[in-house]
């Protein structure tokens, strides 16, 4: 992290599988960063080209601190086994370094999508993923959830061949044997209930990124930045702040033996 002028560094944040840009005034304990935020495009066929996607929208930039969330997260990891100069530090929410989905009927379900366009993809398809993505905690969030509000989120960001596409890219990516490349602090955020993201996900990036430490927030699920955006933007704000604090410790300490 650069010394504390939280100006000069942004936020760039990578939406979820839907696309959708994020939200960034819910983000209010960090609205004193620079924060970004995109639309996903549609209809690319690797994690890598959404990759070269973001990685440009880095360009220009000083100190990034790059936030990617479940399919975003994924994304950002992509980015940080590059070791671009301008990245500080790396937080995945929801994410995984590959194929996350362990249970073999929702890996059917799931694949099936690709045969399933039009009424069959928003009627069929939207209702099962929506359902995979909710939680017991939704109803009594910071802001109210359902399986509905997450079809529509779908429904108003993803056309059936981004869906596609993105489901073939996800599956097929695998970022495990790189994680070690990753040279800068990362913080995996974990919700404490999650029916779609497999329980060794946040262990594999955690095992395998030198600099990483993982929080789980109570009272969670894998819609967690939607429904719980405080508590949320909290957690990396702390990350951030602590990531800061070593650092200046380090430099004070080069500084002695200098």
């Amino acid at each position: 992290m650069s010394a504390r002028n939280t100006s000069t560094t942004s936020i760039v944040t990578v939406p979820c599988f839907s696309g959708a840009p994020w939200e960034l005034d819910q983000l209010t304990p960090l609205a004193d960063y620079d924060l970004r935020t995109m639309r996903l495009p549609d209809e690319r066929p690797s994690i890598e080209e959404y990759a070269d996607f973001v990685e440009a929208r880095m360009e220009g930039l000083k100190n990034v601190v790059l936030v990617g969330d479940s399919f975003g997260a994924v994304i950002a990891l992509a980015v940080a086994v590059r070791q671009p100069e301008n990245l500080r530090a790396l937080v995945l929410s929801g994410g995984f370094a590959a194929n996350p989905v362990t249970d073999p009927l929702t890996r059917i379900k799931l694949g099936m999508s690709r045969f399933l366009p039009g009424p069959l993809y928003r009627q069929a398809v939207l209702r099962f993923h929506a359902a995979s993505l909710a939680s017991p905690h939704d109803a009594t969030a910071e802001i109210h959830w359902n399986a509905a509000l997450s079809r529509q989120l779908f429904l108003e960001n993803t056309p059936w061949r981004s869906y596609v596409t993105r489901a073939r890219a996800a599956f097929s990516a695998d970022y495990r044997d790189r994680l070690e490349r990753i040279n800068v602090p990362a913080l995996i955020l974990t919700p404490s209930h999650d029916e779609l993201i497999g329980e060794d996900a946040a262990r594999i990036m955690l095992e395998g990124i030198a600099d990483a430490r993982e929080e789980v927030l109570e009272g969670t699920g894998h819609m967690f930045r939607f429904t719980h955006p405080e508590k949320y933007a909290g957690a990396i704000r702390t990350f951030l702040d602590q990531a800061e604090m070593v650092q200046r410790s380090n430099e004070t300490k080069m500084s002695s033996v200098a």
